[in-house]
């Protein structure tokens, strides 16, 4: 509020919702986008009763046509872009589950190309490594140069500083510090861009969701009724970004009784028929904090 010649000037602040709604689909991340790939969903916040997060329930599934599972407020970012008063971007984490990927949905990798740490591609080591070194040897302060070399190791894994999933908002962020992306006005760092605030939006989303699943069974909630055990790897593989050791994970599932039988199978698999199981969801009830951990991830 400002006041000028006696007379009061309230600045106007309106809202809106942004939803990260992601899925994976044939191993693959996504998230569903607008405008080209450039913008998440998004809209004004409605106001009426009931709460918030049931409000964007509804909203997505007017907008969108898709059910959420699980539903998590993520952080409110002020974006001053788009002209003289503030608008609040109230985001959301929604999981669901698509039978075809149709237009809207693109990969999370294509913006975050460096999160996919299950192939080995070099991106962190032969683009990222040595144009945040470039950056780090931009000031003539040596202490200061040397708070940022090991700020990038320990957020990008390197010098046998181990890989965190859960960091993929502090590697987007380093980089945009760094000027590494158009968003700060630079480039370097592969990828593509999006609008307002929407790409650090969805890294928000990413290391939210990668933190979630490593302690609660929201997974589950991009899965099918039913699946294979195969398939609840690869869908956890997906959206960790890094491989998983194959009977050290299903030891795992099996200790924490996340799944039980159904008593079919799947013979699309091309070999020999394998079993389909479902979430237990007795276990929510069971057990106040459960999960797929994930293992440490493997050195390079």
């Amino acid at each position: 509020m400002t006041t000028t010649g006696g007379q009061v000037d309230e600045e106007r602040v309106s809202a809106e919702l942004v939803a990260v709604i992601t899925a994976v689909q044939n191993d693959v991340p996504l998230v569903l986008t607008t405008a080209d790939g450039q913008l998440l969903p998004s809209g004004p916040l409605q106001p009426g009763g009931g709460s918030m997060q049931a409000g964007m329930r509804s909203w997505v599934t007017r907008q969108t046509g898709y059910e959420l599972g699980y539903v998590e407020q993520l952080y409110t970012y002020a974006d001053r872009s788009r002209g003289p008063s503030p608008v609040l971007e109230i985001s959301y984490l929604g999981l669901t589950t698509v039978s075809a990927v149709t237009p809207g949905w693109r990969s999370w990798l294509e913006y975050f190309p460096w999160e996919d740490q299950r192939g080995g591609d070099g991106v962190v080591e032969e683009v990222l490594a040595p144009a945040l070194e470039r950056w780090a040897t931009t000031t003539a302060d040596d202490e200061l140069a040397q708070r940022r070399r090991l700020r990038t190791a320990v957020t990008f894994g390197l010098e046998d500083h181990p890989w965190l999933p859960e960091l993929a908002l502090q590697r987007y962020e380093l980089l945009y510090e760094a000027g590494l992306v158009p968003e700060s006005g630079g480039a370097g760092a592969p990828g593509l861009p999006m609008q307002r605030d929407h790409r650090r939006i969805l890294a928000t989303g990413i290391s939210r969701l990668r933190a979630k699943i490593q302690y609660r069974p929201v997974v589950f909630e991009m899965l099918p009724e039913s699946f294979t055990l195969g398939r609840l790897q690869t869908t956890v593989e997906a959206v960790a970004g890094q491989p998983l050791h194959k009977q050290n994970f299903r030891r795992l599932v099996e200790q924490q009784e996340l799944v039980e039988e159904t008593g079919e199978v799947d013979s699309s698999t091309g070999g020999r028929p394998a079993k389909l199981v479902r979430f237990r969801r007795a276990v929510l009830d069971e057990r106040e904090a459960v999960g797929t951990k994930l293992p440490i991830a493997r050195p390079r």
